[in-house]
C-alpha cells in the first residue's frame, strides 16, 4: 500500500513538472519557413509602403515653393496661449498638425477642406498638391502621420502601446517593440482587434505558420490591438502549481517517512 501511495505520488508530481515545460516547438516562430517556400509566398504576397489615413489620425503638412511667401499660410509654427485666460502666445517652430474629421477631410488655411481620409501618405500630398496648383506656381507638398500607434498587451515582456514611427509596422514589428512574446505566450493564437468603418474585426493569427504573410492583418494599422493570449503553463502557474507541488513534495516525504519506520 505505501508502495503505491508512493508510486501515486511520484507520477502526480511527474505530471505536474512536464504539464508546465514549454518545448521548443511551441516557442518557435514560422515553423514551416524554409527556402523552398518563398516563391509560394510571394504568389500571394502584396507588399505594403505606406499605411492609409483614416478619420481621427493626425498629419502635418509641409509645402514648399519658388515663391517661399506663397506658401508661408501653410507653414504657419504651432502657438499656443501662453498663460489661460490672458492674451499672451507662445510660438514653437513645430508645424501645426492637422485632425482629419469625421469626413475624412482636413482643413488647411486658405485651401479649405480636402479629401485624404482612404489615402497613403503620398497619395495625400498630391491631392492636396492638385489643389494647390490652383494658387501656387509649382508646389512641392509631404504629408505625414504623426499619431499613428498600436496596442500590445498580453503574455509580451513590455505591454503598452508602440509608436508607429515609419510608414508602416507588422505584427512581427509590434511584437519585437514590445520586447518579444514571453515562454507563457501561444505563438498560434494572437488576436487582432481593429476597428473599420466604425465596426469592429477580430483575427487570431498563427505566428507558427507561413500563412501569416499572406493574411491581410499581418501589416497592422493604426491604433490596432494586438492581444497575445496565455498558454496552459501560464494557467498552470496562475492557479497556484507551486502549492501544489509543495503539496505532493510533502506527500511524498511524509510516504517515504512512513515506510522508512515500517519498515524498522
Amino acid at each position: 500500500m505505501y508502495k503505491n501511495l508512493r508510486q501515486l505520488a511520484m507520477l502526480a508530481l511527474v505530471a505536474i513538472t512536464a504539464a508546465s515545460c514549454v518545448t521548443q516547438k511551441q516557442m518557435t516562430y514560422l515553423r514551416d519557413a524554409d527556402a523552398s517556400q518563398a516563391q509560394a509566398i510571394n504568389a500571394n504576397f502584396t507588399s505594403q509602403s505606406e499605411t492609409v489615413l483614416r478619420n481621427g489620425d493626425a498629419i502635418t503638412v509641409f509645402i514648399s515653393a519658388l515663391d517661399p511667401e506663397a506658401v508661408t499660410p501653410y507653414n504657419l509654427p504651432t502657438a499656443v496661449y501662453a498663460t489661460p485666460g490672458t492674451d499672451q502666445v507662445q510660438v514653437t517652430p513645430t508645424l501645426q498638425y492637422y485632425i482629419i474629421d469625421a469626413n475624412g477631410d482636413v482643413t488647411l488655411p486658405v485651401m479649405g477642406a480636402v479629401h485624404v481620409a482612404g489615402l497613403t501618405s503620398t497619395a495625400a500630398a498630391q491631392a492636396i498638391r492638385a489643389q494647390l496648383e490652383q494658387q501656387v506656381v509649382s508646389p512641392s507638398v509631404q504629408v505625414r502621420l504623426i499619431n499613428a500607434k498600436i496596442s500590445v498587451l498580453g503574455e509580451v515582456n513590455h505591454p503598452g502601446q508602440v509608436a508607429m514611427t515609419g510608414e508602416r509596422m507588422t505584427i512581427l514589428d509590434a511584437l519585437a517593440a514590445a520586447g518579444d512574446m514571453t515562454v507563457y505566450g501561444r505563438r498560434d493564437n494572437v488576436l487582432i482587434t481593429r476597428e473599420v468603418d466604425g465596426k469592429i474585426e477580430l483575427a487570431r493569427l498563427d505566428l507558427g505558420s507561413t500563412d501569416l504573410y499572406n493574411s491581410p492583418y499581418y501589416y497592422l494599422q493604426q491604433n490596432d490591438v494586438v492581444y497575445v493570449s496565455p498558454n496552459k503553463v501560464r494557467a498552470i502557474s496562475s492557479t497556484n502549481a507551486g502549492l501544489w507541488l509543495s503539496v505532493v513534495s510533502t506527500a511524498l516525504s511524509a510516504t517515504t517517512v512512513i515506510v522508512t519506520v515500517v519498515k524498522k
